[in-house]
């Protein structure tokens, strides 16, 4: 149990129309961050005061890889995810609609901007499943090997709850 309320945040699931197909833009973290350094995410972070989940990952997405809110049709929410180190992610899907996009990462937040193309995601040995113990308590973890990056953690769990929504494979 959090001795503290969740923080509350969000990312943006961009999908972006390639020749490859349907792609998820991913980041790596610059390795001097706080918080979550050099790992791989979605573009996001907290939401401000009065912020949407909406609002801040779109908000995000253009302070962290230039992308602008106005270039991204929102299709909705996936639930909500509780990490480990306090944070209430609301991950938010939505739709490049500027097929000329290219990201600029900000160096400041930034090392490195991918695409993940969403096939890998939905492909039946794309997302690995693992387990770990914290505190007594048996976790489930996922994992998803893509080039020279791993994709582990919150992400990964983001991704899996993506590929549920998908593929119509979900608890309910």
């Amino acid at each position: 149990m959090l001795a503290r309320p969740a923080r509350p945040a969000s990312v943006l699931l961009a999908l972006l129309e390639r020749p490859v197909g349907l792609c998820l833009l991913l980041t790596e973290r610059a390795a001097h961050l706080k918080d979550h350094a050099g790992q791989i995410s979605l573009p996001g972070g907290r939401l401000a005061p009065g912020e949407t989940p909406a609002a801040a990952a779109l908000r995000e997405a253009h302070e962290e890889v230039g992308l602008l809110p106005d270039s991204v049709s929102v299709l909705g929410t996936l639930d909500s995810l509780l990490t480990g180190t306090g944070f209430a992610v609301t991950p938010v899907v939505g739709v490049v609609t500027d097929p000329k996009f290219v990201p600029v990462p900000d160096p400041r937040e930034v090392a490195a901007v991918f695409e993940l193309p969403v096939e890998l995601v939905l492909h039946p040995t794309g997302l690995t499943v693992g387990y770990f113990e914290r505190h007594g308590v048996r976790l489930k973890t996922y994992e998803l090997h893509h080039d020279r990056f791993r994709i582990w953690g919150a992400t990964a769990a983001i991704l899996q709850d993506f590929r549920e929504v998908l593929l119509d494979e979900g608890p309910n």
